[in-house]
């Protein structure tokens, strides 16, 4: 059996890694049919968030050499929060959540500690990548994620190569306006975005200015609210699904996706949510690509782990 690949995740709030087995592809850039990655010794530590970049790397190194403890890897897989010049594995841009991110050199630090080639890859480009391959994209040609959790992203999936886009910010489906967002503020210094109304927290804060008291202060206690009939509550996934929804069947008229795949905490509540979502696509979509499917991804929960492992094959081979 080929060694591995180490797979890392980096987020916002804690670093993931694994081993994984079998996360390569066909000549056609499919995977093997019937083939399932292996994947072991998935460990996780909390994210130095406010650290600064040189512990922020520190905890991905000494996360992954627990991982990698005395097996040969082939290759490191990197997904990483903010936007990525994969060419070079640096970071270019990147919100708050990490202090000093924007800038930092991912790659360099880490082929120095493992002397195998590294790729590094966006979180959410990784997740739609493990996604179109190992989940509900599988065997399809084209598929559209969009993540709607703490934060809203998305990512195309073309022939099982994420779009990255020129400058790498391709799938920044947060960041389009939309009319219910008129004034509020966006996490990228913008207003009027879908992220700030629909994302987690911005659903909380909606449902906070529809009248919901201070016990909503999360994605949890704004769900029980909802589940107890909770008017303002209700309204708020109603009015940031039907956002949500306009905005998936405005890309529909441009991308025309084989299928499109919903993933994240919110997108996990599905109900009224769901309805709403559905709704809005119905809305904007152009006749000819209303019917595209619209399902619930089925990679879980180490999809971004598997889209960094096959983008570290991909690299290899290429």
């Amino acid at each position: 059996m080929p060694d591995p690949v180490l797979a890392l995740d980096l987020g916002g709030t804690k670093i993931r890694g694994a081993l994984v087995h079998g996360a390569g592809t066909s000549s056609t850039g499919t995977p093997t049919e019937g083939a399932v990655p292996g994947i072991e010794r998935v460990a996780e530590v909390a994210t130095p968030a406010t650290a600064g970049p040189e512990a922020i790397l520190g905890a991905v190194a000494e996360l992954a050499e627990q991982v990698s403890s005395g097996t040969r890897v082939r290759a490191v897989g990197m997904s990483c929060a903010g936007v990525i010049d994969s060419a070079l594995g640096r970071v270019t841009h990147a919100t708050a959540s990490l202090t000093g991110w924007a800038g930092t050199d991912v790659r360099t630090p880490l082929e120095a500690r493992f002397g195998v080639p590294v790729s590094v890859l966006n979180d959410v480009h990784a997740h739609g990548l493990g996604e179109a391959r190992f989940g509900a994209g599988r065997g399809r040609a084209s598929m559209l994620l969009i993540a709607v959790g703490t934060g809203l992203g998305g990512a195309q999936v073309i022939a099982g190569r994420a779009v990255l886009g020129s400058h790498g910010s391709a799938g920044h489906v947060g960041h389009v306006a939309v009319p219910e967002a008129e004034g509020v503020p966006c996490p990228c210094g913008r207003t009027g975005h879908l992220e700030g109304l629909a994302s987690g927290p911005g659903i909380v804060q909606l449902a906070r200015r529809l009248g919901a008291d201070a016990s909503v202060h999360d994605g949890h206690s704004l769900a029980a609210a909802a589940a107890a009939g909770a008017s303002a509550s209700l309204n708020a996934y109603r009015i940031a699904g039907l956002a949500t929804g306009r905005v998936i069947g405005g890309l529909l008229n441009v991308l025309d996706p084989e299928v499109v795949a919903l993933t994240g905490g919110v997108a996990e509540v599905g109900g009224l949510w769901r309805e709403a979502v559905s709704r809005g696509i119905a809305q904007e979509a152009m006749d000819v690509v209303a019917d595209t499917p619209v399902l619930a991804a089925t990679a879980g929960s180490h999809a971004a782990l598997l889209g960094a492992a096959a983008r570290a094959l991909d690299d290899l081979s290429a």
